[in-house]
């Protein structure tokens, strides 16, 4: 076979005049022996003075090391670089767009180097949009739990808003979400514990409204996580707007279920706000704000439910709003003060005359400066949603510890020997809270068996990690006591759970024990198995002497209320204290 090299050399030279890369050889140096059309193209803008002589001079201001890099590699050929990005002024037909380069130098042989440039223009366009599409997608979602964040779902209610009344336009509606414990569960189990309960929260939220499909038209629901331990879901398309309370109805039930994080088993219900379309504002902003409102409704009612949204819930907030503030500088300015109210103990008959003091529960009021003294069911709630109660808890054990001590150096005998101090869920998660009461025996000199802690019913039942934190301030040498017993979620079968001392049966029991049958029997059920346990009970709310003797019947030993007295000043107390001890 005959090769026609002639013929070969021609169709090699045509290639390369044709081909849509630019091609240039050179020699070591740098001097160009071949350039087709396509590389004097695109290599003339980098020349200073438009000769193309020399490839290390025509980019020597865009890759001023070149002839070094060339230089340095001493094998016989090889890659000297590749790729390299060169960015040259636009022309009038790109309208200024820079133009982007590729160049690449290859050793051929000891003496020749061959250079690859194309234009790569259109390439990093592409991949600049693609870029910019990927960080507005990550702008828009959450990276923990990679949904849509407040951004996107911000965009989709101002969305459905404009569209709202269109023909052929179906009803929505907008839930709000919080977890009703998060921050305590973030303070006992940690961050990274906190931020796996979100994780799966959202899933089990996907999960849910997948199955809601039979009462959307076409849409499916946006589920976002807003910020913290807050989401939003946007139902689009319902066949009727009743359909949302379907929907929250169903996340309530999904979301209270356990969840298992390492080995902890973890209960952390909801609490939702819904706006309908009805009561829609004209903006997103507005009706998540709406929504938000209607969601710190259900938190304020005792969480674990759903509130829809009134417009006149705004007007509540903005007072709550202006009342945190005040509870702030009431704080600073030492607005808050501490009545006793006595817990007696029954004699042999059952009147008033016949209890004789047990000790002294200590409960705080606010003397406003315009308002008077304002009602703890006002501020209380407040001081825990705005993060205030451990603050207002920590005072309020301060200054009983003291007062106190203070009975006991001037009352000796006649002094209580018992002070009982309400524990909020904020102070019993806070993970310094055995420290600080520590502290606050140790400064004012009381003795811890002087000292009972009470917490709800609903509080001291709610998991291992609470119950485990009252066990370490048992272990203080102080007492507990479980409060407002039979309204919240314990059983008598699970009271053996709770590291308690004392029983304070709540006063919508005792209100009706000498009326009622079936409250007696109640309350005669909770004494007896709190007999059994070694747990002595409180019945609470006593107002007739009618009520102080069924329980007294009953076998309860203590009780508490207006019909022996009412909150009073540490003077107060003194005074009656004196009274009852010479009656």
């Amino acid at each position: 076979m005959t090769i026609d090299f002639a013929h070969a050399y021609e169709t090699l030279v045509q290639f390369l005049y044709r081909a849509p890369i630019g091609l240039a050889q050179t020699t070591i140096a740098g001097d160009i022996e071949m350039v087709n059309p396509m590389s004097a193209q695109l290599l003339m803008p980098l020349s200073p003075n438009g000769d193309l002589s020399n490839l290390f001079d025509v980019l020597g201001t865009a890759v001023p090391n070149l002839r070094e890099m060339a230089g340095a590699l001493s094998q016989p050929s090889g890659i000297i670089c590749e790729s390299l990005r060169l960015t040259v002024g636009g022309d009038a037909a790109q309208r200024g767009t820079p133009r982007v380069l590729s160049f690449s130098l290859l050793k051929l042989d000891h003496a020749r180097l061959m250079a690859v440039v194309h234009d790569v223009t259109h390439e990093v366009q592409r991949e600049q949009q693609g870029l910019a599409r990927r960080l507005m997608d990550a702008a828009r979602t959450d990276a923990l739990t990679q949904m849509p964040n407040r951004a996107a779902v911000r965009e989709q209610v101002q969305r459905v808003l404009v569209e709202r009344g269109q023909p052929g336009v179906a009803e929505f509606g907008v839930l709000y979400i919080n977890c009703d414990r998060f921050s305590q569960i973030n303070d006992a189990l940690g961050r990274a514990a906190g931020d796996t309960l979100l994780a799966l929260i959202a899933q089990r939220l996907h999960a849910a409204l997948r199955a809601q499909d039979r009462i959307l038209r076409h849409h499916q629901p946006m589920a976002a996580r807003v910020g913290g331990d807050e989401f939003v879901v946007v139902l689009e398309g319902l066949l009727r707007s009743e359909h949302v309370v379907v929907v929250a109805r169903r996340l309530l039930t999904v979301l209270e279920q356990p969840y298992r994080i390492g080995t902890e088993k973890v209960h952390s219900s909801v609490s939702l706000g819904i706006v309908l379309q009805g009561q829609a504002a004209a903006d997103a902003d507005t009706l998540l704000q709406d929504a938000n409102i209607a969601m710190v409704e259900a938190k304020r009612a005792g969480g674990a439910r759903y509130v829809v949204f009134e417009p006149s819930m705004r007007e509540r907030a903005a007072r709550r709003g202006g009342l945190e503030a005040e509870l702030r500088n009431a704080l600073a300015e030492r607005q808050f003060f501490v009545l006793y109210q006595p817990v007696v103990a029954p004699q042999a008959r059952a009147g008033a005359d016949d209890f004789r003091s047990a000790g002294v529960e200590a409960l705080v009021r606010w003397r406003h400066p315009t308002r008077g003294v304002v009602s703890p069911l006002e501020f209380i709630p407040v001081a825990e949603a705005c993060g205030l109660i451990s603050a207002l808890g920590d005072f309020v054990l301060e200054t009983a510890c003291r007062q106190f001590m203070q009975w006991q150096r001037t009352l000796g005998e006649l002094a209580p020997r018992r002070m009982a101090v309400n524990l909020s869920l904020a102070q019993l998660s806070r993970p310094g809270l055995l420290n600080e009461v520590r502290r606050t025996l140790a400064a004012s000199g009381m003795p811890a068996g002087c000292l009972q802690l009470e917490i709800t019913e609903s509080l001291a039942a709610q998991d291992e990690n609470v119950q485990a934190r009252l066990h370490e301030l048992k272990a203080l040498g102080l007492t507990l006591a479980l409060d407002d017993f039979g309204t919240g979620y314990s059983s008598l079968a699970r009271l053996h759970l709770l590291p308690v001392d004392t029983v304070k049966i709540d006063r919508s029991f005792v209100s009706e024990a000498d009326s009622s049958h079936q409250r007696r029997v109640l309350i005669d059920a909770t004494v007896r198995v709190a007999h059994s346990l070694g747990m002595d009970t409180v019945a609470e709310g006593i107002e007739t002497e009618a009520q102080a003797e069924a329980v007294r019947a009953i076998g309860c030993e203590k009780g508490q209320g207006y019909l022996f007295s009412r909150p009073l000043t540490p003077e107060e107390i003194a005074s009656w204290l004196t009274t009852a001890a010479q009656a």
